[in-house]
């Protein structure tokens, strides 16, 4: 009878006692910050440039090949809405396609880009191909 009493007290200890977790939220606002300078450039406008990229997507997320430059600094939002874990190859072709447009005209920015987004879609597979033109800008003072 004891060893019934026994387990039967233990049984009960365990029962009675458990785990507990807390969780104290505290709610957040986003930290946003906006810089304001009364800084403005002249720039020159000049000839017409241009940049082309391909990327190739396997699954809708995997990259193959492609461009391994970009250009930085600029959000470029992809047509085919968003993807998961920011992955979107629209804008990494975007990007790759500025990059080469600005690279090979010598210039610090493109004036009025246009760009041209074709997408071939095999279900599995897909090729997405960017054209950009716009006009060269160059720096000329910062005042």
């Amino acid at each position: 009878m004891k060893p019934f009493i026994y387990a039967a007290a233990l049984s009960s200890i365990a029962l009675l006692t458990g785990c507990a977790s807390q969780n104290y939220s505290q709610p957040s606002a986003p930290l946003n910050g906006d810089v304001k300078t009364n800084l403005k450039a002249d720039v020159a406008v000049g000839e017409a440039i241009n940049g082309e990229s391909s990327v190739n997507i396997l699954f809708g997320v995997f990259k193959l090949g492609g461009d391994t430059q970009f250009a930085d600094g600029v959000t470029y939002g992809g047509g085919d809405g968003g993807f998961a874990l920011g992955l979107d190859p629209v804008a990494a072709a975007k990007s790759a396609a500025a990059y080469k447009a600005v690279k090979s005209s010598g210039a610090d920015l493109i004036v009025a880009p246009r760009y041209e987004v074709s997408v071939q879609d095999y279900m599995l597979y897909k090729t997405v191909n960017v054209k950009v033109t716009g006009n060269k800008g160059t720096i000329k003072a910062i005042r």
